[in-house]
């Protein structure tokens, strides 16, 4: 799969998580909701003014791409690749058959507070949703740690299945078929892109 050219960085970056609910009132104001269980991340990317070389990597990447029918992996920017937390060792997933929203893991450095930290973003080697911790995770002295994530497991990782905690890969596609760019006076290039997690 195709990775989105690294250089240069986008100006601005938004970052959406999409888990679609079903609400309703009742005639006595009593709200009623249920989950539908999904959950997507969406990520919208502005560059700043490109030069020529580096309009065309990005524009070539996209027709690529064909519009909406291909995947690729997408990488948060500068400070976002990196976890907040110490995240050192060999984080593996500890036992087979885990389900809902905590995660049994093992191989980290043993007894660190914030070995992983609330907003931290996970990917396990077997399946391409990412996940972000809602609170902040201490390995034990075995180095041993229960992870808090949001959303809930899509599917049940392998034991000792191997935790990506940096530089984690956003599997997406572009959210429209259509890619257009401004030129200015001076060959100057605008380059934007709305894409969403397909897992």
């Amino acid at each position: 799969m195709a990775a989105f050219p690294s250089s240069p960085a986008p100006a601005s970056l938004k970052i959406r998580s999409l888990q679609p609910t079903l609400v309703s009132t009742a005639h006595s104001l009593q709200r009623q909701v249920r989950s539908r269980g999904g959950h997507r991340w969406l990520l919208s990317a502005t560059w700043p003014v490109l030069k020529r070389f580096e309009w065309a990597a990005f524009f070539g990447f996209a027709q690529l791409q064909r519009g909406q029918y291909c995947a690729f992996t997408f990488v948060l920017p500068g400070t976002l690749a990196t976890p907040q937390g110490v995240a050192t060792g060999t984080p593996l997933v500890n036992g087979a058959s885990q389900t809902g929203r905590s995660v049994l893991t093992k191989g980290w450095t043993h007894s660190i507070t914030g070995i992983l930290k609330a907003g931290d973003v996970i990917k396990f080697a077997g399946h391409n949703k990412v996940y972000m911790l809602t609170a902040d995770a201490d390995s034990d002295g075995s180095g041993n740690a229960a992870l808090s994530i949001e959303p809930a497991l899509f599917v049940s990782p392998a034991d000792s299945e191997a935790l990506t905690v940096s530089n984690v890969p956003f599997t997406v596609a572009f959210t429209r078929d259509t890619r257009e760019s401004d030129v200015a006076p001076g060959m100057f290039f605008s380059f934007a892109a709305d894409m969403v997690e397909v897992p």
